[in-house]
């Protein structure tokens, strides 16, 4: 069990004293403040991203192993630098009108007025993940070939929902426009742009994937190059998914600490966590193991989405959200148990 962990764990130790000479670099004696802060984001990060790593591993099992590897290397790249550490940064330029050297010189030397502009942009980020994770939602249950259900009579029901054709977008967009109700005019705007690019790289990734997956009839050649290209677009959907999780967390962070370097290094020891998890999920194969797991992360995800879209207009604590999703992560496993009991 603990060789797929010994990846986590190296970064732990390189990021637990980076972040201690950071500190006290910066602040003499606030290094083991720093410390504390660091383990409390890792912890948040694994626990409000369980469901993520069930998700993760449903996708992945499908993939080569060779991007198992590119899932812990690659993607934790990624993951780190570019969602926890880049993405804010752009995010801010891009509605601050500020060039992006600036912005990262304003984060890393007056944090105050980074973390402002930040939550200025709350609303449009949210608005992104939000729509992006309810097509995810949407997606899995409007789905007619579904054949196992675990909450029956209401599964069923939306898997039929997948006759009519475009269902989730309709839903998807009538959810985004509604959102003009309760939104000021001014943050409307820019809820309804990320909300469509949301939709929009959904739509993008998921179609890509699947017209990659369905070409047949190729020659030797092809068919590997296609291998490649399918696998690629699959890590892609991944690192998406995984972004698209870690916003909220991105945001929530800066409740505990402004220097965006001790949230990036917390955020990723977290991340580095939830991808080991998703590896031994996958090699463990656990997902075959407890028949409602995959199904209990997809109502997470649903009460996830909800949530970041209502956060566009109310403050929703960290916690309500990971132990809303600790909830049906809990419970699916619980039924997966009782069903495996009542097969024997």
């Amino acid at each position: 069990m603990i060789q797929y962990f010994k990846g986590s764990i190296f970064v732990t130790i390189a990021g637990l004293i980076a972040a201690f000479l950071w500190a006290e670099n910066h602040h003499p004696g606030a290094g083991f403040a720093a410390l504390f802060i660091i383990s409390i984001l890792a912890i948040l990060e694994v626990s409000l991203s369980f469901d993520n790593a069930v998700v993760n591993a449903m996708k992945l099992e499908k993939m080569e192993e060779i991007w198992h590897k590119r899932f812990l290397t690659w993607g934790i790249a990624i993951a780190v630098f570019g969602m926890r550490f880049l993405f804010p940064l752009m995010v801010v330029s891009i509605f601050a009108h500020k060039k992006i050297l600036n912005v990262l010189d304003m984060a890393l030397n007056n944090a105050q007025q980074y973390a402002y502009y930040l939550q200025e942009t709350h609303a449009s980020i949210s608005a992104f993940g939000g729509l992006f994770l309810l097509m995810l939602f949407l997606h899995y249950f409007f789905d007619s070939k579904k054949t196992v259900h675990w909450i029956k009579p209401l599964e069923n029901w939306l898997s039929h929902l997948d006759d009519v054709k475009g269902i989730e977008i309709i839903i998807a967009i009538c959810v985004l426009v509604s959102m003009q109700c309760y939104l000021p005019h001014e943050v409307y705007d820019g809820v309804l742009r990320s909300g469509l690019i949301g939709i929009i790289t959904f739509l993008a990734i998921d179609g890509l994937s699947k017209y990659l997956e369905k070409r047949e009839n190729m020659s030797l050649a092809k068919c590997a190059a296609k291998a490649g290209c399918t696998g690629f677009v699959g890590f892609m959907y991944l690192e998406l998914i995984d972004a698209s999780f870690s916003l909220d967390g991105v945001l929530g962070a800066f409740a505990l600490s402004n220097d965006i370097v001790i949230i990036s290094i917390g955020l990723a020891i977290g991340a580095m966590f939830v991808r080991s998890l998703t590896i031994l999920l996958v090699e463990k194969k656990t997902l075959a193991q407890f028949l409602y797991l995959e199904h209990g992360a997809h109502w997470a995800i649903g009460a996830l989405a909800v949530i970041m879209l209502i956060s566009t207009k109310i403050e929703v604590p960290e916690t309500v959200t990971g132990l809303i999703g600790l909830f049906f992560i809990v419970l699916s496993l619980i039924s997966s148990i009782l069903h495996n009991k009542t097969k024997r």
